[in-house]
């Protein structure tokens, strides 16, 4: 089950989780052009291996397993999806 990252990232975006993320799964990272103009960070769902490594890494309790999603959160599986698509 892939992770995802919900509603407190935003205006957060600590990366301490990207760089726990052994497959490269969350973006953008400080180095991507787009970092300091998204909100947030997010999890791509194809590449994401459910280690939990950036469970523990945030900070500010934003990401979840897809089936631990709050449900006043779940619009962010469709806000996570979307970013892979236009990036």
């Amino acid at each position: 089950m892939p992770h995802c990252i919900a509603e407190p990232c935003i205006g957060n975006k600590c990366a301490a989780c990207v760089a726990v993320c052994p497959v490269e799964a969350i973006h953008p990272t400080e180095e991507e052009e787009d970092f300091d103009s998204v909100e947030m960070l997010h999890i791509d769902r194809d590449k994401c291996i459910d280690c939990g490594l950036c469970v523990d890494e945030c900070p500010v309790e934003a990401i979840f397993p897809e089936d631990e999603l709050p449900e006043k959160w779940q619009k962010y599986l469709d806000r996570n999806a979307a970013y892979f698509l236009h990036s």
